[in-house]
């Protein structure tokens, strides 16, 4: 099994109020990046519900130079109608978000840290800075 030690939050950079699914997300990876599958382990849509992406016990393709011990999640949204980055997590989302970091960090009896994509690049993914949204979650 594959060294965990970090949770990446990322966002679909899809406007507010359109959802969409893992199989969207992953179309776009493989048929659109070329990937083998998609990047995300989670994909958090709208109303809450949390479907599996990437195999966990394989490396994600989220972010660069950072995969090999870290699980990506992407909640849906994190734009606004303008396809301007915005924060648009409803609390939908942020219950399950929390919900799967606790049930990850139980998984594998560890303290992962959580981090946004825009720690390791200069993108605005999330659409947030997790330390401040997240502070007692980090």
């Amino acid at each position: 099994m594959r060294e965990i030690n970090r949770i990446i939050l990322h966002c679909s950079a899809t406007p507010e109020e359109r959802d969409i699914d893992a199989a969207t997300i992953r179309d776009w990876h493989v048929n659109g990046n070329g990937w083998s599958d998609i990047g995300y382990h989670y994909v958090i849509k709208l109303d809450g519900t949390i479907e599996g992406g990437r195999p966990i016990h394989i490396a994600g393709a989220h972010t660069k130079g950072h995969n090999d011990d870290s699980i990506g999640i992407c909640y849906i949204g994190g734009a606004d109608t303008d396809m301007n980055p915005k924060d648009t997590l409803n609390d939908c989302q942020e219950a399950a978000l929390k919900e799967l970091i606790y049930s990850l960090r139980m998984v594998w009896d560890k303290h992962l840290t959580l981090h946004g994509h825009n720690e390791f690049s200069s993108k605005a993914c999330p659409g947030f800075k997790v330390s401040k949204k997240f502070p007692n979650h980090l």
